[in-house]
């Protein structure tokens, strides 16, 4: 089973607070434009949950107003996150209950995980939620030493720019006793505003798996879908509203707004929290032998997602 909450949103609307400040370019993959080695995000997030081919033709019709990301190509590419919690997964939990802050620690990789290794350029991010307000902050760091920072609780040589958001980590990591609980990795496509739409990002992620072990981000192990894999997970992310002509466009393929996270569903995936525990079948499969569509069934033949239950705003 899959837990989708429904939201309301009417066309334009924005949030009830504002963004303190706006990253002015977008997030363009993994090579991020920003004025120093602290990268930092203030957002307003939308997420809707569509079968392939809606999503398909969502992003057909966005394709005339924005672009692609660079990193994107005609296949997308790789985005795999490492999260860390408590041993009661306090961050699941603050998900769950809505709270109004709330926070989660990944480090995060882009592109192929098959060339991941101790030298490999990846990202400690720590994102959060406050109010309306979606939140992310990251330094780019080789990957032994985010794992020397997160697994073995050390500080790492670092730019001193870095230093407030490394010692940051380096207290939740040692005060919280977090430890890598999930892993999720998915093919995303990604499409950027430009002029008037400056800020704009949208998102397609699809093939959403997840792993409760062999936590390595280049570990070659088997990942099982966390999300139906005839499911798109899209994300729009705006600085402050969204703009008219795509919530006219989402309303025309008659996309609901739903809260998801994927971590919490790869946690749920795995049992690891009493909450709500099902299972989504099928492996790792190649991106071409997927099916693109499963409206009654998935990849094993079972039951699709069990009927939204609706959410407070």
């Amino acid at each position: 089973m899959l837990r989708f909450r429904k939201r309301e949103i009417r066309a334009g609307q924005d949030g009830a607070e504002r963004p303190s400040s706006a990253e002015a370019n977008g997030d363009a993959g993994h090579r991020l434009r920003a004025p120093s080695t602290l990268h930092a995000f203030n957002r307003f997030e939308i997420k809707y949950v569509a079968d392939n081919a809606r999503a398909t033709e969502l992003m057909r019709d966005i394709e005339g107003r924005l672009v692609r990301d660079g990193h994107s190509g005609d296949r997308g590419y790789g985005v795999w996150s490492v999260y860390y919690d408590t041993r009661n997964l306090r961050f699941y939990w603050e998900k769950i209950e809505g709270l109004k802050f709330r926070r989660k620690l990944r480090v995060r990789h882009y592109g192929d995980r098959s060339v991941v290794d101790a030298g490999t350029p990846v990202f400690v991010e720590i994102k959060q939620r406050v109010n309306r307000v979606t939140q992310k902050r990251r330094v780019r760091l080789p990957y032994r030493d985010a794992l020397r920072l997160c697994d073995e609780r050390v500080m790492v040589d670092h730019d001193p720019a870095q230093r407030a958001f490394l010692e940051e980590v380096l207290d939740l990591v040692c005060r919280l006793d977090l430890r890598a609980t999930t892993m999720t990795g998915y093919q995303r496509h990604a499409f950027m505003g430009t002029d008037a739409d400056l800020g704009l990002r949208v998102t397609f992620d699809r093939r959403v798996r997840g792993r409760d072990r062999d936590f390595h981000l280049g570990a070659d192990v088997e990942n099982r879908f966390i999300v139906p894999p005839g499911k798109t997970i899209i994300e729009v992310k705006a600085n402050e509203r969204v703009p008219y002509w795509l919530t006219d466009l989402t309303a025309a393929r008659e996309l609901e707004v739903m809260r998801v996270s994927k971590y919490c569903q790869s946690v749920e995936a795995y049992g690891l929290a009493p909450r709500s525990v099902f299972h989504v079948p099928g492996g790792d499969l190649d991106p071409h032998e997927a099916p693109e569509n499963h409206d009654d069934h998935d990849v094993s033949g079972h039951p699709p997602v069990r009927p939204i239950v609706p959410s407070e705003v």
